[in-house]
């Protein structure tokens, strides 16, 4: 099995390593290409990571800085820049550290299935359902993957929906390929640099020694990790809290939209709102008002944070898992309405982007 670009790089040893020394330490800052990765390679642990959009990059980025520096980490996105990018920041981040210590390795998989064959925890963050069921039913249909010392366990931290993640657990149990979790995030692209994301994850309670593992994997990337239930009571939660987000940052934009037409200064309207019963995340955190909260994206041209065409497509798994359990949503389809207008006018920004729509909005 070969993998298109391999890079050695020496990394400082995280605080959760005990590790020795591995045999591929003699090749320690050689690029190397085309090279098989052979089952006899002597290592702690193989790692996989799949899709390094803004959240999975950062995600992978502290995951690669927590593991032990004897373990692989290997890595498969679409683009094929983005993967350049990360090894070579990888590489910068090791030189930069001062150490010689140990060595880590970063693999670029040619495919999912490579990189699933040679991995015993895989982890995915992807854009949403579809591309889920196309990565994972890409290395299924291929047949039986190769047994490893320890059972393989698949963490998708994308957020879908319940349905969707379902059947990918089954896929997975029904042909004894592994354990399927999934572990949607909150704590969006700030969180994922910082290393402190909340996870809520869906896995079967009767294996304490699984919810064991998984927690100790969520927490290299994260500072939180709630078991939620059942495979799919990780998504369930995460839509339930998104549905949350969604409705309160249209009643936050539309607040101090209301109140700076009264005449009232936006600082301390949000500082009143923050010490009431009004307060919520869109206000104290991520304020739709530029100027009112400086690390905002608001204050930065509504560019980064969380893409107002995700906000849309929680909010329509949200309204969908709603309509197949039957429980009504009497704000859900308003709130629909407002996030395609916002979406087609405002595309690639910040969720918050809300207040600019109502701004420019007659009135």
């Amino acid at each position: 099995m070969s993998f298109s670009r391999v890079w050695s790089l020496p990394l400082r040893r995280g605080p959760m390593s005990n590790a020795v020394p591995s045999a591929l330490s003699s090749a320690r800052h050689t690029p190397l290409s085309g090279r098989t990765f052979s089952t006899s390679v002597q290592r702690d642990a193989t790692w996989g990571f799949i899709g390094l959009g803004q959240m999975g990059y950062n995600m992978a980025k502290n995951l690669r800085a927590k593991i032990p520096e004897t373990d692989i980490l290997i890595i498969r996105d679409v683009n094929e820049e983005t993967m350049a990018k990360f090894v070579k920041e990888a590489s910068e981040t090791a030189r930069s550290s001062g150490t010689g210590v140990g060595t880590s390795e970063v693999l670029v998989a040619q495919s999912a299935r490579d990189l699933v064959e040679k991995s015993t925890v895989i982890i995915t963050s992807l854009p949403g359902p579809q591309h889920v069921k196309d990565v994972f039913h890409s290395f299924l249909r291929q047949g039986k993957l190769p047994a490893l010392d320890q059972e393989r366990l698949f963490i998708d931290t994308s957020t879908i929906d319940p349905a969707s993640s379902k059947e990918i657990a089954n896929a997975i149990h029904a042909t004894d390929q592994g354990r399927f979790v999934d572990a949607p995030v909150s704590g969006g692209v700030v969180g994922a640099r910082a290393g402190t994301l909340s996870f809520m994850f869906g896995a079967s309670s009767r294996n304490g020694q699984l919810l064991d593992r998984v927690r100790a994997v969520l927490l290299l990337m994260g500072k939180k990790a709630w078991h939620m239930g059942a495979p799919g009571a990780g998504v369930a939660g995460k839509l339930a809290n998104n549905y949350i987000l969604a409705i309160n940052n249209i009643a936050t934009a539309e607040a101090m939209n209301l109140g700076i037409r009264w005449g009232l200064d936006p600082k301390a309207l949000a500082e009143l709102v923050n010490s009431s019963t009004g307060r919520c995340w869109p206000m104290e955190i991520n304020n739709p008002v530029p100027g009112v909260v400086e690390t905002a994206p608001a204050s930065r041209g509504y560019e980064g944070g969380f893409g107002v065409s995700l906000m849309n497509k929680d909010l329509r798994l949200a309204i969908t898992a709603a309509e197949e359990s039957q429980t009504p949503l009497a704000l859900g389809k308003i709130a629909r309405v407002v996030y395609n207008s916002v979406e087609k006018e405002h595309k690639g920004k910040d969720f918050s982007v809300v207040y600019k729509w109502l701004q420019d909005r007659p009135q």
